[in-house]
């Protein structure tokens, strides 16, 4: 375990940047896992090196130590920190005390898609972007493809709401998506309120492509003609649309629920 207790050591200058600017952690190819859920996530799916950030307050609590000694175990780096030197450092008010500083996960595309896969174009929230993510693992859907204009999957907000998810999934980012539809090996799917077609009338018992766009503006128009198929989620009249995070969820379950009928 090494100490730091100085706001001046080059280390602690390096983290404290990475944990403040999403440029330095694209430049450095690394982001940050605030919590204990999201440090038992990554030691649960992945293999790679990371270093472990501790409060000393945090080197005393009950959640904290095993997960400490779980790090050690795995020949992970561990550095401790005044709890004022933490404090600077987390975005997490009234969080445990512990992160994880790792190399940011890479998929390389497949030339071919044959399974069930999400496309998103333009979704700028974190939160709902971590909710997607949380909601397609959930229906054991494997491959999220993140287009242009979307929010960065591995910035600490997006983790954050995706609770662990991103660890069961392969993502892909910042793709043209417009050049993904030509691999699809399945319909494309996206939701409109201009189709008759309901959600639960749609054949989804087979793979498809699920795509959705930005909360405001929706799927491009471009991406729009693009689709095989329109479906639309029946809703009361009251209310204008449906949130995108919601309105995955919906999408996913129900495909699950045709495929294991």
């Amino acid at each position: 375990m090494k100490i730091i207790s100085s706001r001046d050591n080059p280390r602690y200058k390096e983290m404290r940047q990475l944990a403040s600017s999403a440029q330095a952690r694209k430049k450095a190819g690394k982001t940050i896992l605030d919590g204990v859920h999201l440090c038992d996530a990554y030691f649960d799916h992945i293999a790679a090196k990371a270093t472990m950030i501790v409060s000393e307050t945090g080197m005393r609590m009950s959640e904290v130590v095993p997960l400490v000694a779980r790090a050690e175990d795995r020949g992970t780096e561990v550095i401790c920190l005044p709890d004022a030197l933490y404090a600077a450092l987390s975005q997490v008010e009234n969080g445990v005390p512990v992160a994880l500083l790792i190399d940011t996960p890479v998929c390389a595309m497949p030339d071919r898609l044959h399974d069930t896969v999400v496309l998103l174009d333009g979704v700028q929230d974190p939160g709902n972007l971590g909710s997607i993510l949380r909601s397609a693992a959930a229906a054991e859907i494997q491959h999220v493809i993140c287009g242009q204009g979307t929010v960065a999957a591995w910035s600490p907000k997006v983790l954050r709401a995706g609770m662990g998810a991103h660890f069961a999934l392969n993502i892909y980012e910042g793709l043209e998506l417009s050049a993904i539809t030509d691999k699809l090996q399945m319909p494309l799917c996206a939701t409109s309120s201009h189709t008759e077609t309901t959600i639960y009338a749609a054949n989804l018992a087979r793979p498809v492509a699920w795509l959705f766009g930005h909360e405001g503006s929706g799927v491009s128009a471009e991406l729009m003609q693009r689709a095989d198929l329109t479906v639309t989620i029946p809703q009361s009249p009251k209310i204008e649309s449906m949130n995108v995070a919601a309105s995955a969820a919906v999408c996913f379950f129900e495909q699950r629920r045709q495929l294991l009928a």
